[in-house]
């Protein structure tokens, strides 16, 4: 089996990007269709708005539904046919994003990935995750090719709300553990190659400069300050995750997340708040040393992140309920079989369990590996 990374063609990241979007875009096409939320326009729109100054670009604004499922992308599509564009631009989130590149594969067209927080790493990757119309996980779309240019406008991130940041931080955290899960296994990376020797290094810097600057990132993101921190973040989050989840593959963390989503209490969660939770789930699973918990669990209580389920929403622990998480999260075309251990849902029901005592037990003794 063949080596395989993957990443976007152009990834920029600059304060004041946004403001240059035509000029980056031009050799891809000239009648953009710009997808953003009502909200995400009114803050970046004079930007993308005076980037065709002095151009031939066209832009054609679409306003998102609010969630990437099958019936968004082919809403989207059937208006991007009707106005004749070529080229997909998806400003904002992570639903957002994914919904621009489903939509750009689809149709066969270029896409210009333009992230308005580090909250996920879905921006570099060739993948869209797909939801119900109600929110529910549905499937997994790996599309043909990564983005042609994915933007980060440094500025922009570092004016969105800290948390969203710092879920970022959460998204990334997986990437080492389940990269060198899939390595342990030689199971095969979302481009269905061997995780390489370049794709380890990627997701072991991604989860060195977490622990490096993450916290110094959260803080100055609480005053919105663009810090050599937060720019290191930023990267992290979005470049060294992206290109690290998809080229060195996924594994326990995010199929524990899928199964949450069927959980309402953690609809209000972000994806990497759940991602989080999963890494310290999937650690338990592979009963990692305590250095290694005490590193990961203290990582995440210092900058904010979810170590147990009541800080995911869940006030009451059902048995049923995270048998449900357990039983989705071990479905067959998910990705926890990339661990390097059969696994089961009785296995996966018991380590959620024993995850959330003891996110409770380094909470009620403030053991930060300190």
């Amino acid at each position: 089996m063949a080596n395989i990374i993957g990443s976007p063609s152009r990834y920029i990241q600059q304060a004041g990007a946004l403001a240059k979007l035509a000029s980056f875009t031009a050799p891809l096409g000239k009648r953009l269709l710009i997808l953003v939320s009502t909200n995400g326009r009114k803050r970046i729109g004079q930007s993308v708005i005076s980037s065709t100054s002095g151009t031939d670009t066209t832009l054609v604004w679409v306003e998102f539904k609010g969630e990437c499922s099958k019936k968004e992308v082919e809403r989207v599509e059937a208006l991007a046919k009707e106005a004749h564009c070529d080229v997909i631009v998806g400003i904002g989130g992570g639903k957002i994003l994914d919904t621009a590149k489903a939509t750009a594969y689809y149709m066969g067209l270029p896409v210009v990935i333009v992230p308005t927080a580090a909250s996920t790493d879905a921006p570099c990757s060739a993948l869209s995750v797909l939801y119900t119309d109600e929110g529910v996980f549905d499937k997994y779309l790996y599309l043909s090719a990564n983005p042609d240019i994915v933007l980060m406008d440094s500025e922009v991130i570092a004016n969105a709300p800290a948390r969203l940041l710092i879920s970022g931080m959460g998204d990334a955290l997986a990437t080492y553990f389940e990269a060198r899960a899939c390595n342990a296994s030689h199971a095969k990376n979302c481009f269905g190659g061997n995780v390489s020797l370049t794709a380890m290094g990627i997701a072991r810097l991604c989860y060195d400069t977490l622990l490096s600057d993450g916290l110094k990132a959260a803080i100055a993101m609480k005053s919105h300050a663009c810090t050599p921190a937060v720019e290191h973040i930023i990267e992290a989050n979005t470049f060294l995750s992206g290109v690290g989840f998809e080229s060195g593959g996924i594994a326990a963390a995010h199929a524990i997340h899928n199964g949450f989503t069927a959980i309402e209490e953690t609809h209000k969660m972000y994806h990497g708040e759940k991602v989080a939770f999963g890494t310290i789930a999937q650690l338990v699973l592979e009963n990692a040393p305590t250095e290694e918990l005490d590193e990961v669990v203290g990582f995440c209580l210092k900058v904010g992140l979810p170590v147990c389920l009541e800080d995911l929403g869940i006030k009451e622990v059902r048995p049923e309920q995270l048998m449900s998480v357990a039983t989705i999260a071990c479905s067959e075309n998910d990705t926890l079989h990339n661990m390097p251990f059969p696994v089961t849902p009785k296995a996966v029901y018991a380590a959620i369990l024993a995850a959330d005592a003891l996110g409770h037990y380094y909470k009620d003794t403030c053991k930060c590996g300190n």
